[in-house]
This record gives structure tokens, C-alpha cells and sequence, in this order.
């Protein structure tokens, strides 16, 4: 729709009247200017050889062509004040949300059967890619990274608004794909060199998510703590795996036993980064602890506008100057 950035400039078409009104007429050789009401005089126009002619009383004055282009590019120019726009439907725009980066363990040990879902049994991994997808879909304005780790730690998703990307790769990815063993130290380092690269944002959390406890890679777990505590990053960790899970490995005949999960190192770790450390040892479980970050870090609720705005004061100025051009050569020609 049209609108005007400045209404209030129209204020000045009154004051041409106004000075006419208040300021005493001027003085000259041919003595008194003599007033005359223009809207009265409208219907006593008559047209005369390139001039106009108003009757009033008994007298004849003539309105020349260059007052009438005077009043008229006056018009335009307090037209252009009022700097005439076309203003646009509202358009919703994202609010300013967080960097979150899963950090998730893909061990071998993550094919452990221990969870269970509507009477079926699912091994941690299938868990894990489940309620990380559902919080993934949660985190509308959110950016989402993905770190996957064994015996190695890779950057599978850069930090980004395309959570379908990153979903597609939580279904893809399997246990083992990085290794066997678990190097939280390894994973918790490029994870924090990650983030860090990010600097346009303050909001930036790492989720780390692991069944077992540091046993390779180059980085220790106390030399990953304290780059933690160094960083301005907040991090929450969660420890998978179910109780009872050394029987269940017996029963099933594997011969590779699951490690150990090392709780008081994945705590540390909040503790240093001002997070907080989770325990899931069921499905229900770790939907929960993905739903109390999720409170945890709360996503922006004002929604944010913008409309497209197309400015067209450049139009009545545009006529005025060709008015001023005419007006001119009127001029040069009379001399």
C-alpha cells in the first residue's frame, strides 16, 4: 500500500496562504497589491493569449503561466517531502537463535541391545538417532552441528540451518564407522576448535553424548576439561547405557564387552563448561534428557518482522525539476 514517511510535510502547502494572509500586501510604483480570493476567482477564468485573465470587482488581473508552474512545482516538492512509498506485506524473519554441536559416540560398544521402545529392543545407537532427530526438528532457529566419534573424531555436519542435512546423516551413520574404541578427549577438541570458529554468535552449546569412557585418541580427558573450562562454551553431556548390559552382552554371545561408562569424566566436563550431566539408561530416558535441554536452553519467542519498502519520492521531484527546466527557458525566451 501507499504510505507517507512524513504526513506532516503536507503541513507546508498552508503556508504559502498563511503568509498571504498575515504578512501585509506589498508595496510598489503601481501602488497597493490588490488580494483576491483564488478559490472565489476559479469560476471568472477566462483563457487570453497564452495568459490567464481573473475577473474581481471591477478590476482584471492577469495570472501568468510561471506562477501557476510556480505553485505547481511547490507542490511537487512538498509532495517529495512527504516522501511518498510503497510499503509491503510483513514477512517473518529468524530470530537470532544458538550454535548447538552434537557431539555423538559411535563405538562399537552403541550396538549394546539394551533399550526398548513399545516392547521391541533397540541397541543405544537407534535411540540415540531417534530423539536426537526429534530434537534437531525442535530447534527451528537454531544452527546444528554433528560430530561423530570412535577411535577418531570427524566433523560429519558443519554448523548449519539445514536440519534435514543433518538428520539424513543421524540415520546414516552406524557404530563403527569411526572405530572401536572411544576418544571422548579427541572428540571434545574438535568440537570446542569447531565452535570456536563460529565467533558471530555468543549463544553455543556442545552436546556430548557417549556410552563409554576415554580410551584413545591423543587428547586426554583432563587436558579436554580444561580446554572447556577456557572456552566460553557451554556444554552439556548425556552417558547412554542401560543396566544389566554385561549379562545381556553374555547372553548374546559377543565376545567384545562394552566399556565401562565413565560418569564422573563426562561430569567434570559440565561442571567445568557450565552444563549439566545427564543419565540415560532407557529410551524414555533419553528422550527426556534431550527434551530438559531443550529446555534448558529456550529458544527466542518474539517474532520478528520486515517489510519491503519501495521509496517514490524521487517521482514529484522529478516533474518539479522538469518544471523548473520549462520555467526557465519561459524565461530566456521573454528576453
Amino acid at each position: 500500500m501507499i504510505n507517507f514517511a512524513y504526513p506532516f510535510a503536507f503541513c507546508l502547502l498552508l503556508l504559502p496562504i498563511l503568509i498571504y494572509l498575515l504578512l501585509p500586501a506589498a508595496k510598489g510604483i503601481h501602488g497597493d497589491a490588490l488580494r483576491i480570493t483564488f478559490l472565489d476567482d476559479l469560476s471568472k477564468i477566462n483563457l487570453k493569449s497564452g495568459s490567464l485573465w481573473v475577473k474581481s470587482g471591477f478590476s482584471t488581473h492577469k495570472i501568468t503561466i510561471n506562477r501557476i508552474l510556480l505553485s505547481l512545482i511547490y507542490i511537487l516538492l512538498v509532495l517529495a517531502a512527504a516522501r511518498p512509498q510503497w510499503v509491503g506485506e510483513p514477512i517473518r524473519i529468524k530470530n537470532e537463535g544458538r550454535d548447538i554441536l552434537l557431539v555423538m559416540d559411535i563405538s562399537t560398544s552403541m550396538l549394546e541391545r539394551d533399550f526398548s521402545y513399545q516392547g521391541r529392543r533397540l541397541s543405544r545407537l537407534q535411540a540415540v538417532k531417534a530423539a536426537a532427530a526429534d530434537f534437531v526438528d525442535k530447534r527451528r532457529d537454531d544452527r546444528i552441528g554433528l560430530i561423530l566419534f570412535g577411535s577418531r573424531a570427524y566433523l560429519q555436519a558443519p554448523l548449519t540451518y539445514d536440519k534435514q542435512a543433518v538428520k539424513d546423516i543421524l540415520m546414516t551413520m552406524d557404530a563403527g564407522m569411526a572405530g572401536n574404541s572411544t576418544a571422548i578427549g579427541d572428540a571434545l577438541g574438535l568440537a570446542l576448535k569447531s565452535i570456536r570458529e563460529n565467533d558471530d554468535k555468543e549463544n553455543k552449546v556442545i552436546i556430548l553424548l557417549s556410552d563409554g569412557e576415554n580410551n584413545d585418541g591423543n587428547l586426554s580427558l583432563p587436558q579436554a576439561i580444561q580446554l572447556a573450562k577456557n572456552e566460553k562454551v557451554k556444554i552439556y553431556t548425556i552417558g547412554v547405557g542401560g543396566v544389566g548390559s554385561f549379562m545381556q552382552s553374555i547372553l548374546s554371545y559377543k565376545i567384545a564387552l562394552p566399556s565401562g561408562l565413565d560418569e564422573e569424566g563426562l561430569k567434570q566436563i559440565a561442571e567445568e563448561a557450565g552444563g549439566q550431566y545427564f543419565r540415560a539408561d532407557d529410551t524414555a530416558a533419553l528422550v527426556r534428557v534431550y527434551d530438559e535441554i531443550n529446555k534448558l536452553e529456550p529458544q527466542a519467542q518474539d517474532e520478528n518482522y520486515i517489510r519491503e519498502i519501495r521509496e517514490y519520492y524521487y517521482i514529484p521531484l522529478l516533474v518539479a525539476i522538469i518544471f523548473s527546466l520549462f520555467l526557465l527557458i519561459l524565461k530566456q525566451r521573454k528576453r
